[in-house]
């Protein structure tokens, strides 16, 4: 009766483990499918959606770089307008229109004043002879039109700005420094000067033009125009906290205007300073001035990475000459995405801790007339007389039913204990008497020592076949009964649980298939006894999954042994055999292995295709340990029935195996080594061979050293 106790209690053990889990797992699932669908949207609209947006705002930053650039040439036009209409202009002017020279050194001085109150660069008044002897100004007089002033950019080298200031060479030249994820430059420093540059035509008295007002800004060094779009664009507030908001005009791809910082973040004595002579980087390069695009996308400026706007710039020829920029720094928008998303993250762990414990407790309470099953079997495994009993649950309660059945179980169990009890007394008092007529027998005998000793032999092997076909036929008969009762029960339940079977369909199930091995069991002790009645259906089988499931029924039979099960399987090739007939003979081999050991030691389970000129016919399966070993006098004896060397066998194990893979026309070879151990390898055909006339032995192949 302790058996199935014992076998329940780890099967619960296991069980509730997986009930309460599993529960757990249903109910925070659709929880979780939610959230994370929740947190890879918000993630997929922060991508899409913002990152559309960050590159919107810097291309409409660019448009309005643009648009000062050119307001500033028409700042230009109308400052030199007004120095143009202005009093003290006018009066000097007519007197250089009259000749006089020291007017013309007046006329220049006002200029010069009037040049820094406006913040200009150069202001100053050349005669229509002097601007066609410029080739600067040359290219420009075709387009005045009119009395309306003419603007425009262009790029000039140090003998030219010398000619207008001579200043403005020492302004314009910067030291040149090399740039991550630019090309290295090939100079070392950048002598031309960009200049937005204005030409006002001035009439006389007759409205003939005869002269011109010059004047305009140079972009080298000049901060106030990028400062002043930054200010405009990147106003606080507009950026997230550490975002840099930056602008820079470019000569080539040189940075001759910027407030792109050296030291983003400057520590100890470092200043922030500007990026003045780095280099814009390669590809930016080549799409917008080389092919003259827009670029809006994420670019490399100087040490980091900005979301960036790139445009090109056109003298009044036409040709590109430089760049203007917009952007701002790409870190602290991604810092705050991740920010988003840890935030999330938090929010989920917490909502799944707190439904965890909901569930959790839910299925405790759920579980608890189960725990009632559990602790009564323990009992009854330990040898109190329990029973469950009322579970305080509705009678129409599947687990109340159970328990109902469950107690039945037991005390049927109980019944059928006492009656094998009474057989096995019954059976001992048999062979007495059958040993006691064969002692008198022997003694008349004594003639034919050798003849009597094999006859005796025979005789008490019939003697044991009977009884124990007898006893069998009346375990089979009497176990199979509430076997019978067990099997309904589940399917009864399982068909009144409906879909709510669902949750425990693995348990019952696992109860259906050890019913089944209880029954296969008796079926192959009548096999052996009477093997004629007992045909096993084969069908074909992969050999892996048979090793796998036999390995987890021989672990509970050698679970008090340190016993380490190696395995290598192999086998791909299918073979038609009784699948609990073959589980039974692994299970022996195995078994018998083990208890080979001083209570520890190693097994080899191994599977190969078994292959015959290049076709596979079948498998092989070597079953090796490092017990003792089989002595070569006792080698040709093990399979005979109820010979053995343990005390407490019955020698049938091996004898039964062996009528198992006789029948469907396998093979077994033993090999052993006293002291180190022995190998079985056993040979099944992909088709079984049931049609023998082989001798008892035929297939047998001992080897023992």
């Amino acid at each position: 009766m302790s058996f199935f106790p014992r076998v329940f209690s780890i099967r619960w053990q296991q069980m509730r483990a997986k009930v309460r889990y599993r529960i757990l797992i249903l109910t925070l699932l659709p929880i979780l499918l939610t959230l994370v669908s929740l947190v890879f949207i918000t993630i997929y609209w922060n991508i899409s959606y913002t990152g559309k947006q960050l590159f919107m705002k810097v291309k409409a930053d660019l448009t309005v770089a643009n648009n000062t650039l050119v307001s500033v040439q028409q700042s230009q036009e109308k400052q030199l307008e007004l120095v143009m209409s202005s009093w003290e202009f006018q009066n000097q002017f007519r007197q250089i229109d009259l000749g006089s020279i020291a007017s013309r050194h007046s006329i220049e001085l006002f200029l010069e004043q009037k040049k820094q109150r406006l913040n200009l660069d150069f202001l100053r008044l050349v005669s229509v002879a002097e601007a066609a002897a410029d080739p600067d100004l040359r290219f420009m007089l075709p387009k005045v039109k009119g009395n309306d002033a003419f603007s425009g950019l262009m790029v000039l080298g140090p003998s030219r700005l010398a000619r207008i200031d001579s200043e403005m060479v020492k302004t314009a030249s910067i030291s040149l420094v090399e740039t991550p994820r630019s090309q290295k430059p090939t100079k070392a420093v950048e002598n031309r000067g960009m200049l937005s540059r204005s030409l006002l035509p001035i009439p006389d008295l007759q409205g003939n033009v005869a002269w011109y007002l010059d004047g305009g800004i140079l972009f080298n060094r000049d901060i106030r125009i990028v400062d002043h779009i930054r200010d405009l664009v990147y106003d606080k507030g507009t950026l997230p906290e550490r975002s840099i908001g930056t602008v820079t005009i470019f000569l080539d791809n040189i940075r001759i205007s910027t407030n792109v910082p050296l030291h983003f973040f400057p520590q100890g004595d470092e200043s922030q300073g500007r990026a003045l002579g780095s280099l814009v980087s390669e590809e930016v390069k080549l799409k917008v001035l080389s092919q003259g695009l827009l670029w809006v996308d994420r670019a490399f400026v100087f040490n980091d990475w900005f979301i960036s706007a790139y445009s090109p710039l056109v003298d009044i020829h036409g040709k590109r000459i430089g760049m203007i920029y917009t952007g701002f720094s790409e870190s602290p928008f991604i810092h705050n995405y991740l920010l988003n998303i840890i935030e999330l993250g938090t929010i989920l762990m917490l909502v799944l801790l707190v439904s965890g414990l909901l569930v959790y407790r839910g299925a405790y309470s759920l579980l608890q007339p189960i725990e009632r099953i559990h602790h009564v079997v323990k009992a009854v495994q330990s040898g109190r007389n329990l029973r469950i009993g009322s579970l305080g649950l509705e009678r129409d309660n599947e687990l109340s039913n159970l328990a109902e059945q469950f107690d039945r179980m037991l005390d049927l169990l109980q019944r059928r204990n006492s009656q094998i009890q009474a057989a096995s007394e019954q059976l001992e008092v048999k062979v007495e008497e059958r040993t006691r007529s064969l002692q008198e027998k022997t003694k008349e005998l004594q003639n034919n020592v050798a003849l009597l000793n094999e006859t005796r032999q025979q005789l008490v092997v019939n003697e044991k076949l009977t009884a124990l076909g007898e006893l069998t036929a009346g375990i089979a008969h009497e176990i199979n009964n509430p076997t019978a009762v067990i099997l309904g029960n589940m399917e009864l339940l399982k068909f009144e649980l409906g879909d709510n079977a669902d949750v425990v369909e693995e348990e019952i199930d696992l109860v259906i298939q050890q019913v089944g091995r209880i029954s296969t069991i008796i079926r192959s002790l009548l096999q052996y006894s009477r093997p004629g009645e007992f045909n096993a259906p084969l069908e074909m089988h992969q050999l892996t999954p048979i090793i796998e499931e036999m390995l987890v029924l021989v672990r509970h039979s050698i679970q008090d042994q340190k016993v380490l099960l190696n395995q290598d399987l192999n086998a791909s090739y299918p073979i038609e055999v009784n699948r609990p007939q073959l589980l039974q003979v692994l299970i022996n081999l195995v078994v018998n292995a083990a208890h080979a050991m001083d209570e520890q030691g190693r097994i080899w389970i191994r599977t190969y295709d078994w292959v015959q000129n290049d076709e596979p016919i079948g498998v092989k399966i070597e079953i090796e340990d490092e017990g003792k070993g089989i002595p070569q006098e006792q080698l040709g004896r093990i399979f005979d029935p109820f010979y053995t060397t343990r005390k407490d066998g019955t020698g049938l194990g091996l004898s039964l195996s062996y009528g198992i893979i006789k029948r469907i026309g396998g093979t077994i070879e033993v090999s052993s080594t006293v002291g180190k151990g022995t190998l079985f390898t056993i040979g099944l055909y992909h088709k079984a061979k049931e049609e023998q006339t082989d001798t008892p032995y035929e297939g047998l192949h001992f080897n023992g050293t």
